[in-house]
């Protein structure tokens, strides 16, 4: 999950050389990594008319990979696809990261006819990439919870982008979102949130409800038909187009499997940051709905029926939300512990309050609601929608 830099209001216009502000200098703790970087980029400046004087940070990232934005006189007469007279640097140490999902996913996503980064220059070795900068703004950034009206126009454009995506689905070729990686994520809720957030030592009772609980999801979630799934598609991964007829831009990728069709719609309705009332979450998942089934991917003849009952799609998309949730929070919790970034578990709360209105709708995820009462400290859910948390 990346988080976007603004821009400062008052960026030169390009052709301007302007010296980094102090505050916004790029900080390196590693001398000889810093050392490598400046050797890797000096051959790039002129081939992509790069200012090194202009690097600064872009983006925080929950992994190690971090994201800087150089400017550069390429595009500045307003060609260059529209992605503006700038580029982004990833700083990805090897030893931390592997690359090389990311190059693959991109190479998919570009083939499918997505607005991706493209890929300038890349040190594989050394864990260096150049890429097109899509912008600096993300569709999170222009979205008010207090007017979904607003924001229908961009869930619509983030759907149409999510169906290109999924349309270009080919078995085998991204790593399977199988029973094994689907339980191995739902583990760091206990492990992480439960034991080492909340203190909690699970006594036989919880884990019987826990794996009961889970047992339960991943049923559910296996049933779906597959495609690619993002793993990540939200609206802070989404950029808003700088210039009209420009697509959304995707960005953060590189963990794609092919896995149920479910997921990235719940992620997108049940985002991280933002929060909709249940009314507009139906809404844009019923019109993605129709607009799947048109392109033959849920099979109106399907065992599970969704190409034919909504009902039956949006009771799956909530257990597939619902393993989602759990996850995050157990990773939510270990990115505070572990790698010391606590504004993650700033939203748990917001994934709390998914997690229980999902489980008070299903009377076999009863037994975990009660005891997440019990844990949080919380009062029964009384109503359905997703209210702002």
């Amino acid at each position: 999950m990346s988080h976007p830099i603004p821009p400062s209001p008052h960026r030169p216009a390009p052709g301007h050389a302007v010296a980094t502000p102090p505050s916004a200098q790029v900080v390196w703790a590693d001398p000889a990594r810093h050392a490598a970087f400046d050797a890797w980029l000096a051959p790039l400046v002129a081939a992509h008319q790069l200012r090194p004087e202009t690097l600064r940070p872009a983006s925080a990232d929950a992994s190690f990979r971090r994201y800087l934005r150089i400017d550069s006189m390429h595009g500045a007469d307003g060609a260059n696809e529209g992605r503006g007279a700038s580029c982004i640097v990833m700083d990805a140490p090897p030893d931390k990261e592997n690359c090389q999902p990311f190059v693959h996913v991109q190479q998919l996503m570009a083939a499918a006819g997505l607005n991706v980064p493209q890929i300038l220059a890349w040190d594989a070795p050394g864990g260096f990439m150049l890429l097109s900068d899509l912008g600096h703004q993300t569709v999170i950034e222009r979205l008010n919870p207090e007017k979904p009206q607003d924001a229908y126009a961009w869930y619509q454009q983030a759907t149409d982008v999510l169906l290109q995506w999924q349309k270009a689905s080919t078995p085998g070729v991204l790593p399977a979102y199988d029973e094994t990686l689907l339980r191995r994520e739902l583990a760091l809720f206990p492990d992480w949130y439960l034991a080492k957030h909340r203190a909690i030592a699970q006594d036989d009772k919880q884990q019987a409800t826990l794996q009961g609980a889970f047992d339960a999801i991943v049923a559910h979630n296996l049933a779906a038909p597959q495609v690619y799934v993002h793993r990540d598609f939200m609206t802070r991964n989404l950029m808003a187009p700088v210039q009209d007829g420009v697509p959304l831009g995707v960005l953060d990728f590189q963990d794609a499997v092919y896995g149920p069709i479910t997921y990235d719609i719940a992620s997108l309705m049940r985002d991280a940051f933002i929060s909709w009332e249940e009314e507009f979450v139906i809404d844009i998942t019923v019109r993605y709905w129709e607009k799947a089934r048109k392109a033959g991917l849920l099979g109106a003849t399907s065992a599970s029926g969704w190409g034919n009952d909504f009902g039956e799609f949006y009771r799956s998309v909530e257990w597939m939300g619902l393993q989602r949730h759990l996850k995050v929070a157990g990773i939510f919790a270990r990115l505070t512990l572990r790698d010391g970034k606590p504004k993650y578990l700033a939203d748990t709360p917001r994934f709390m309050g998914y997690i229980r209105a999902t489980a008070n709708r299903y009377r076999q995820l009863g037994p975990l609601l009660k005891m997440l009462d019990q844990i949080e400290g919380t009062e029964p859910v009384t109503g359905f929608a997703y209210g702002r948390m």
